[in-house]
C-alpha cells in the first residue's frame, strides 16, 4: 500500500471521486440550508484559482485510487485559503486528512505564503477538531453553539515554514552555482 501526493487540477478525472463525494457529503449534512445545491458551492471557483503560482490542488492516491485531497487558493498577498479537504468515508480516523493539511501547508509555504485561512461548516465537528488539533486558531467562540455561525473560520501562521523553505531554496541555489562553476 503506497500513498502518493499528486498535484493536479479539479478537472483531472482522478479528482472526480473527491468532488462527487463532497457533493454528497455537503447535501447530506446541509441539505438546502445555504439556499443552493452543494454542486454550486463546489463549482463556485474556477479551476485556475487552484493552480500555481497562487494555488494548488492536491490528491492523495493509494494504489491508483483517490483517497483524499484538498486545495488552496490565494486569499491575499500573504495568505492561502484552504478548500475542499476530504478523505474517503471508509478511510477516516486514520490521519489522512492531517497528512493532506500538512502537505498543503508546506506547499503554500513553498509558494511564499506565511498564513493559512480556512472555513468549515458548522455541521462538520470532525473538521473543527482537526484544525484545532493541527494548531489553527479559531476565529470564533469555540464555546458557543456551532449553529450560531454559518461558517467556522480558522487561521494559522506558517511563516516558520516559509522561512525554512526559503533557506533550503537558497542553499540549493548556492550549491547549484558552485557545481556549475566547477564544471
Amino acid at each position: 500500500m503506497t500513498d502518493v501526493f499528486v498535484y493536479t487540477t479539479p478537472n483531472d478525472a482522478r479528482s472526480q471521486p473527491l468532488i462527487e463525494a463532497l457533493i454528497i457529503e455537503y447535501e447530506t449534512r446541509y441539505g438546502d440550508f445555504y439556499g443552493e445545491p452543494a454542486r454550486n458551492e463546489l463549482s463556485r471557483y474556477p479551476a485556475e484559482l487552484f493552480a500555481a503560482p497562487d494555488g494548488a490542488f492536491l490528491l492523495l492516491i493509494r494504489d491508483g485510487e483517490t483517497i483524499g485531497g484538498g486545495a488552496f487558493k490565494r486569499y491575499d498577498e500573504h495568505t492561502a485559503e484552504l478548500k475542499r479537504i476530504w478523505t474517503h468515508a471508509d478511510l477516516r480516523q486514520q490521519g489522512l486528512a492531517r497528512k493532506v493539511v500538512v502537505e498543503l501547508e508546506e506547499q503554500a509555504a513553498r509558494q511564499g505564503y506565511t498564513r493559512i485561512y480556512l472555513t468549515t461548516g458548522f455541521r462538520q465537528p470532525e473538521a473543527k477538531e482537526l484544525y484545532l488539533r493541527s494548531g489553527y486558531t479559531a476565529l470564533f467562540d469555540v464555546n458557543a453553539a456551532p449553529e450560531t455561525y454559518r461558517h467556522l473560520a480558522f487561521e494559522k501562521d506558517i511563516s516558520h515554514l516559509t522561512e525554512r523553505f526559503a533557506e533550503l531554496a537558497a542553499t540549493a541555489s548556492l550549491e547549484h552555482n558552485l557545481i556549475r562553476q566547477a564544471g
